[in-house]
């Protein structure tokens, strides 16, 4: 069994509260995300902690996928 990890910059996370996907561009140190819609860097919002996000392609595997499209 795999253990879920905080969510990181980089990663592609889902935001159960928004009900869209994001990239995580940025955590400050008081624990808030800010996203960025997956096919846009204009659209962005903050989510005040990891509670609500699920990893849904970490950032390795996401970059790995764009290269190969």
């Amino acid at each position: 069994m795999t253990e879920q990890k905080s969510p990181w910059v980089g990663d592609q996370v889902y935001d159960a509260d928004a009900g869209k996907e994001g990239i995580v561009t940025d955590v400050k140190r008081d624990g808030t995300y800010i996203l960025r819609e997956t096919y846009s860097f204009a659209l962005r919002w903050t989510v005040p902690n990891a509670d609500k996000l699920t990893v849904t392609a970490p950032r390795l595997e996401r970059l790995e996928r764009e290269r190969e499209a």
